[in-house]
C-alpha cells in the first residue's frame, strides 16, 4: 500500500457525516435541505434532483459511507475515488 493510499485510509476511517455533508456541498453542487434528527439531508438540481441522507455520526461506517459514495457517483456519472479524493485530498 502506498503511502497516499495508507493516507486516504486512514481520513475514511475517521470520516464524520458532517465531514462528508461539507464537502459534498462545497465540492459536488449539493445544499443542506435541512437536518432531521440524527441525518443531514443534502439535495442537488444538477444534473437532476436527487436527496440524500447522511448520518450526523462521528464516524461513518464503511459501508455507509461506500453506499453513499455510490450514489452521488451514480448520479454526478464519476468515480466513487473521484469524490473522496476531492473531500479528503
Amino acid at each position: 500500500m502506498s503511502e497516499r493510499q495508507s493516507k486516504l485510509s486512514s481520513l475514511i476511517a475517521r470520516l464524520s457525516g458532517r465531514q462528508l455533508a461539507d464537502g459534498l456541498c462545497r465540492k459536488w453542487g449539493y445544499r443542506e435541505a435541512h437536518q432531521m434528527g440524527s441525518h443531514i439531508v443534502l439535495e442537488t438540481e444538477q444534473p437532476k434532483p436527487q436527496r440524500i441522507a447522511i448520518p450526523a455520526h462521528k464516524t461513518l461506517k464503511v459501508g455507509t459511507l461506500n453506499a453513499i459514495l455510490r450514489a452521488v457517483s451514480s448520479h454526478k456519472g464519476t468515480s466513487k475515488q473521484a469524490i473522496l479524493d476531492s473531500i479528503c485530498g
